[in-house]
Formats: structure tokens, sequence, C-alpha cells
């Protein structure tokens, strides 16, 4: 019997047995459960944990465990209806509502249920992240003298210098601000470079993580097309003369989520329309780390090559590590360098210092590059397993564009199927990713990366945040029983 089941099934019977006691009574020992049930002392320890999470048994070291007293009475709820009005009033005084949907950034965060495949997953499996080299850091760098001091405001010069170092061209490290992760970085330069109700150009389809910020500053996304190329920059310069935007936030490396990297031609056109339209590009440069092994040389950040002070670069480690490792770097040029660093110290002080210190241990030691190289050639094979395991069950979904970085495929779902007519919308996405976690496996729909009507239907699918080759074929293979049943299931046929 698995411990974790010998847990839940102790615990059951526990639970059963807990009223033949008076409050504050005292359950059998330890020792006399452990004979009783025939399990191992590991197994009773965590079974009373569970029952004294539940508020049905208090443990007391030494003494033993006993039936907790009787919770007492719920006080009557308060009336927060007042609130409602409250909260939706600053749109009178704003042109956007500051009502924020998570859900998009959710999806990438949860945890699916026991026994569903995580193809929605924004983060590497814990079996790609370098969980002994972080360990190891982490403990090197809390005996650092000075570690758990107050750092720099700005963050600690080696760090800052590295991240430079990363950006090239005439980026110094005097230029560079430590952030708490990329999101805490794009909602600091937001803030920073428009004021709520103005419009932000994004790009189409773009990450519901950036539309979800913008929409929380009060500002209002206006999508610019993406195509295999990147951002379009005729429809880029459009967008400009049309809103008088004066920022515009773009993934050039790898994009999420069509994976699309921005043509060379692209480059300086992109920094001219930006620059003749007084605007700023917010480049966030978010998978840099995790190029695949036959990607090629990768371009160089638009902040390499922007000496006017266009490009607030954004950096993050995050992606390349682990969910918890959340240290990034804000990277400008000249007066709106001030500004960044006023918003983030008013908004969190500092990042950490023992993170800070355990990232330039990390960063310095043998075990990153060691990393780097591993992890490149295990996401090119876990890419090269989920294309061919389309192709083979799944011909019907169109794969524009085969990735050589990042961690997700951006999958075109049909416009008609079965010989019908039927389109598939927004509903026909919701219903396959309902039919999807029925079949056991959890994708993303596409819906919350566009910030008006998409042009089609898509679906996310990841495959880092599985644990390997075989749960990256079993997923697709259940991913094909869900796509049948969502086409010919009444209720929600797509």
């Amino acid at each position: 019997m698995q411990q974790r089941s010998s847990v839940g099934e102790l615990a059951d019977k526990l639970r059963r047995e807990v009223d033949r006691y008076s409050p504050g009574g005292k359950l059998p020992s330890s020792r006399a459960l452990v004979e009783r049930f025939r399990v191992s002392p590991v197994t009773v320890s965590r079974a009373l944990a569970q029952l004294a999470a539940e508020g049905l048994v208090v443990t007391r070291p030494g003494a033993g465990a006993f039936r907790a007293h009787p919770h007492p009475a719920e006080p009557p709820a308060g009336d927060t209806s007042w609130q409602e009005v409250t909260l939706s009033a600053d749109g009178a005084a704003d042109l956007v509502p500051r009502t924020v949907d998570a859900s998009g950034v959710a999806v990438s965060l949860s945890v699916p249920p026991p026994g569903v495949l995580e193809f929605s997953g924004g983060y590497l499996h814990p079996s790609l992240q370098p969980e002994r080299a972080m360990a190891a850091a982490l403990a090197r760098a809390g005996r650092r003298p000075g570690a758990w001091g107050r750092p720099p405001l700005e963050g600690l010069p080696e760090l800052r210098e590295w991240f430079a170092r990363g950006i090239g061209g005439a980026v110094t490290a005097a230029e560079v601000l430590i952030a708490a992760g990329g999101q805490a970085a794009l909602a600091t330069a937001l803030r920073a470079l428009a004021p709520p109700g103005a419009p932000v150009l994004v790009e189409s389809p773009t990450y519901p993580g950036m539309l979800a910020l913008a929409r929380a500053a009060g500002l209002r996304p206006v999508p610019v097309p993406v195509d295999p190329d990147g951002v379009r920059p005729d429809l880029l310069a459009d967008a400009f003369h049309a809103t008088g935007a004066r920022v515009f936030v773009c993934q050039p490396l790898f994009q999420n989520p069509t994976g699309a990297v921005l043509a060379p031609g692209r480059r300086g056109e992109v920094l001219r329309i930006a620059r003749e339209a007084g605007a700023f590009v917010v480049e966030d440069d978010f998978v840099r780390r995790l190029v695949h092994a036959d990607a090629g040389p990768l371009p160089r950040p638009l902040a390499a090559d922007d000496p006017d002070g266009v490009v607030v670069h954004v950096g993050s480690l995050t992606k390349a590590t682990s969910p918890s490792f959340r240290v990034s770097a804000l990277a400008a040029h000249g007066p709106v360098l001030e500004r960044l660093r006023a918003i983030q110290v008013v908004d969190s002080f500092f990042v950490p210092r023992p993170l800070q210190e355990a990232a330039l241990e990390l960063v310095g030691s043998p075990a990153w590059p060691r990393h780097l190289r591993a992890l490149s050639a295990e996401l090119k094979a876990r890419r090269d397993t989920m294309t061919g395991a389309l192709a083979r069950h799944l011909p019907e979904l169109a794969l524009p564009h085969i990735p050589s970085g990042g961690y997700h495929l951006w999958l075109r779902l049909p416009d008609g199927t079965g010989g019908t007519s039927r389109a598939f919308g927004s509903g026909g996405e919701a219903a396959l990713a309902a039919a999807a976690l029925r079949a056991g496996v959890a994708l993303t729909p596409g819906r919350p990366y566009f910030s008006a009507e998409p042009p089609a239907a898509h679906i996310r699918l990841s495959f880092a945040a599985v644990a390997g080759a075989g749960e990256i074929a079993e997923g697709v293979r259940r991913l094909r029983t869900a796509y049948d049943e969502a086409v010919r299931g009444p209720a929600g046929a797509l």
C-alpha cells in the first residue's frame, strides 16, 4: 500500500472514532495506533496532522493527541454589498474599469488534480529544475557575510553586472534594477510609463498575465497582430497613430504563445516606429535561457541595439530555474530609470538579499552552464515528442509554427469539423478544455491570450510541466479522446 493511501485510510478511521472521546479527551498514543493499525509511525504522525488541520484534534508535543473542543458559533456574516458600489465607482473617474480577471494567469499557476497530466503549466517540471544546484546555492548564500542584511535598493552590484552582461550592448550595471520576478518587473514598467486610462499596445495574441497587469493598472490594451516573424511593423505604426499610445509591450524572442521570433528586418523598424511616436518599448525577454538545442545563435535583446532609451528591458531567471526563484532585472537608459526605481522601492522596498545572493551563487557555479545545456537538449526532445504525437493522433490541429525555444506549442482548431459548418469559437475551446480535463489532461484555451475578439480558436499545450516523453505521448492520446468527445457531444459539440 502506498504511504499516501495509508495516511488517508488511517485518517478516515480515526475521524470516525474521534466522537467517542469527550472534548479534551486523550486519544490512544502513537505507539498504540502503530500496533493496532499495523502502520508506520510516520503514517500515524501524518494522519494526526491531517485531523489537526481539520480542527478535529489538537496535538501537544510530548503529551499526545486530544479531541479538540468545539469551535464557537460563527459570528453572523457582515454585509459587504457596499463594496460592489465602491469598487465599480472608480470607472467614473477612469476610462477603464479596474476589474481584474486573473483566470488566464491562474491556469498556468494552478496544480491540476491528481492523475491529470499538466499540458497547461507555465513552469518547468521538478525533474527539469536545478533543485540540487539551487539548494547548494541557497546554503552557500546564507553563509555569506552580510547575507541577511539590507541590500542596496537597486540590487546587489554583482548581480546587476551579471544581468547587464547578458543584455550586451551599451547597458551597464548602473542601468539595471533587480526585481522580484518578471511579473513584478512588468507591473513596475507599466505603472512607470503609462497613466491610468491610457492605451497600451500589446501583441495579439499575448501573455494573459500582461493583459491582466494592464487592466489592473487601469490601462486599455490595444492589440497589434503577430505573424510567424513577430509583430507586424505596419500595423504597429497604424496602432500608434490611431491611439496615441506611448507604450508597446512585446516578447521579441519565442513569443508567448506563438513562439515567434522577431525577424531581423523588423527589429530596427520596431525601434524606429516607437521612437518616432515618442513611445517606449517594454521588452519582455522571459525565456532566453529556454532555447532548444537546434536553435542556432540567438538574436541580441532589442535593448542591446537601443542607444536612445526606447527599450525598457525585462529579463528573468525564474523560467529556467523554479517558479519560487523569483529574481529578475529591469534595465533602461535615461530619466525613466529613476521613475522605475522609485516605483519599485515604494511597492516592494527590495528583493530579499538571501535570494539575490543565492542567484549569484547559482549563476556563478559550474552547475549553471551544465543545467542550461541539459535543459536545452531536453526541451528539444520534448518538443519533438509532442509535435510527433500530435501529427499522428491529432492531425486536425494546425501547428503553424514549431518554436526553437520556450516550453509550449500554439495550435489552431479547425473552423469546421465532422463535415459540419459549425465553427470552433470560444465555446469550442471551452468544450475541448472541459473534455480534456475529463480525459485526464489539462490544457490552456486560447481566448485569454487575446485582448479583443480572436480571429480563430486556439489551444496552448505545454511540454515542460510534465514528467517526460511518456506523459507527453499519453497526454496527446488522451487529448484525441477528448477531441472526439467534444466534437460529437450534443452539449459541447464543436
